[in-house]
């Protein structure tokens, strides 16, 4: 059956939790359209790298390397973009890098810059559009020596040596970024895909997928209406929020900008966490009258550990060419793709290292433990029980990507989801989907880690 007795207050409770979700969803899906896509700042990180990595590539690599002049690429996809709409540091990246004649120097120059570095530098800038034989000094321009890439198209601007910061040593450690950012997605991509047609071969031979029994609590989907719209977004994105902001504001007055926005991000999660996981407390309470955890609970099987890994890592593994593909899809078919995850942006631009490490606890500890637990330990389940496992793999990977609030993403988070619930099923095991999503958002964390300069 899958509907009961239920009662009033269970019905009452569960209605407003779903309209809340409801208004909750769309205003943050539709919040998600005006935020502008990182895929854009990641195209131009790696361009930043690949030039300050050009002195050490061997020549007889540099076909493979560096296809285009990344400086040129740069200044073409900043000219695709409204001025008015850049950064300030693209801004000046834009008019350096600019030819001489273009209209946009003229035109441009002499915007006002909130930064006064910046505004010293348009001031450099147009005396060398008025007089070509302008040279400054170079330890004028020390002060940008904290951003390498800047001061390198300012040597060459204003033609100075810049090599005591660019030296070979720095431009090696960023051709051995570029070979890992380069490379490590093919050799996934490949690996992903002999794994992907090995399971198929073996699927069509057998004619029969290799999944095991999936057991699922006694739970009604009433239960899991009050779990997913009114633990994970009522109480978890709206009220938690109010208590962990407060919380963080009162210990960082006298820290720096990127270690609050960590901690914010940090501590939001764990308080955002806490209304769910204490509803399936409950839940798991009133099925027995009191809470004694079960090892087949959820069936977070991790023993044998070396077969619950392995089973992760194979997940993970095939499901990445899927959604890499479903990504070009969607960056081919919407410019500037919208709806990021503003944590993407976070994580690129940090600097503090304890700030990095929180946000890297966040992403590959605790949000993939968190997200398991609800969409594929409890939803997955008392879906697949009540309309098929088709249908429960398809239902869940749909709330698990709406959740995320982000348009944009929604395809690539759609089709990770049905490869999140496919290994749970497969394995037999939470624990192995837990592993592949840590792996997944760990591969993420670490390509946006390779691209900070």
């Amino acid at each position: 059956m899958i509907f009961k007795n239920i009662s009033k207050s269970k019905l009452t409770l569960a209605f407003i939790s779903i309209v809340i979700t409801f208004f909750v969803w769309q205003q943050g899906l539709r919040d998600s359209l005006n935020r502008p896509s990182v895929s854009f700042d990641i195209s131009q990180k790696e361009q930043e790298i690949a030039e300050l990595s050009v002195q050490s590539i061997p020549a007889n690599l540099k076909k493979f390397f560096i296809i285009n002049d990344p400086v040129d690429q740069i200044n073409k996809s900043l000219s695709e973009v409204s001025f008015e709409e850049l950064t300030e540091r693209n801004k000046l990246i834009r008019i350096i890098s600019s030819e001489s004649n273009d209209p946009i120097i003229f035109k441009n120059i002499s915007k006002d810059f909130e930064n006064k570095n910046f505004k010293f530098l348009i001031d450099e800038i147009e005396k060398k559009s008025n007089n070509n034989s302008y040279k400054p000094e170079p330890d004028k321009f020390d002060l940008f020596k904290g951003d390498r890439f800047l001061y390198h198209l300012l040597s060459q601007k204003f033609d100075f040596d810049d090599s005591s910061l660019i030296t070979k040593s720095f431009s090696s450690k960023m051709f051995l970024k570029i070979l890992a950012i380069r490379l490590i997605p093919l050799l996934t991509i490949l690996l992903g895909s002999i794994l992907a047609l090995k399971i198929l071969w073996t699927t069509i031979s057998l004619k029969k997928f290799g999944w095991q029994e999936i057991k699922s609590l006694d739970l009604e989907l009433i239960d899991m209406v009050l779990l997913i719209a009114g633990g994970f977004v009522v109480l978890g994105e709206v009220v938690s929020p109010l208590f962990s902001i407060s919380l963080v504001e009162l210990f960082s007055k006298n820290i720096s900008n990127e270690l609050s926005q960590s901690l914010k991000i940090f501590f939001g999660y764990l308080f955002m966490a806490i209304p769910p996981l204490g509803i399936v407390y409950y839940q798991i309470k009133s099925l027995n009258g009191e809470f004694t955890f079960k090892k087949d609970y959820l069936q977070f099987n991790f023993l044998p550990i070396k077969y619950a890994i392995i089973q992760g890592i194979k997940g993970w593994l095939t499901i990445v060419p899927f959604v890499l593909l479903i990504s070009l899809i969607m960056n081919s078919l919407i410019d500037n793709q919208n709806g990021s995850n503003p944590l993407l942006e976070i994580v690129l631009n940090n600097n503090n290292y304890l700030s990095f490490f929180l946000l890297f606890v966040t992403t590959t500890l605790l949000a993939p433990l968190f997200e398991e637990i609800i969409f594929r330990g409890i939803l997955l389940p008392t879906l697949s029980r009540d309309f098929g496992v088709i249908s429960g793999i398809i239902v869940s990977a749909f709330i698990f990507a709406l959740a995320h609030l982000s348009l944009g993403e929604m395809p690539p988070l759609f089709v990770l989801g049905i490869g999140l619930a496919i290994t749970r099923i497969a394995s037999g095991s939470l624990f192995s989907s837990v592993i592949m999503h840590s792996l997944w958002n760990g591969l993420t964390f670490l390509n946006l880690f390779l691209l900070r300069t």
